[in-house]
């Protein structure tokens, strides 16, 4: 399939405008990662702005202790929304882009950014129609993170992750998911213990299924 044809299936909020479509095909590079690349560094210059087609994509913050504090997942059809302002600013990273699952997306540099505000109405609906949802995911977090008991934090945590997957069961560690949630390894496991007793959760080696 061309680039031209992905970006109109992937990204249907571009395609109400086809010149914008075309200028993305243009300049856009079509590219895949494995699962664990890093995107986006800590302390880092963004050079490219990722726009996922297939995949998944974690944004997170890294604390000196090794926590990770998870901000947001870029989906197919999203973009980094901390890429393109950090780029547009002309600062360092604050946080981190990892791969989560394989993906393919298509790379627009960094340097393409201003013609693509100044020339394209439908480019800058599409980073604001973002800016909207990824601010809106980061105030969930902050809600699970915060004001929810260990056990509904947790739940709410796999309930949210399933959905992403598109599937009831994760391929996670207790530690990776501890990790994410800035808790203990001992303290998610038994934690799902109690879910698993509580039927709500089935527990295998390196899988969690959700009943």
């Amino acid at each position: 399939m061309e680039v031209l044809e992905i970006i109109k299936k992937t990204f249907p909020q571009l395609a109400t405008s086809q010149s914008l479509l075309q200028e993305i095909s243009k300049i856009g590079i079509l590219q895949s990662f494995k699962k664990d690349t890093i995107l986006l560094k800590e302390e880092s210059f963004v050079k490219v702005i990722p726009m996922v087609v297939t995949g998944l994509i974690k944004i997170y913050k890294e604390e000196e202790n090794g926590n990770e504090v998870l901000l947001y997942y870029i989906k197919p059809g999203e973009t980094c929304i901390v890429s393109i302002i950090t780029a547009e600013k002309n600062e360092k990273a604050n946080v981190k882009g990892v791969v989560e699952e394989d993906v393919e997306v298509i790379l627009i540099p960094k340097e393409k950014l201003y013609d693509l505000r100044k020339k394209f109405p439908g480019w800058n609906l599409f980073v604001f129609n973002s800016f909207n949802e990824k601010f809106d995911e980061v105030i969930d977090m902050v809600k699970v993170l915060t004001f929810s008991n260990k056990e509904k934090r947790l739940y709410d945590f796999l309930i949210k992750k399933a959905a992403l997957n598109n599937s009831m069961i994760i391929h996670k560690t207790h530690q990776e998911i501890a990790n994410e949630l800035g808790s203990s390894r001992e303290v998610i496991s038994r934690l799902l213990k109690k879910l698993e007793k509580a039927g709500k959760v089935s527990l295998a080696q390196k899988e969690i299924k959700i009943l």
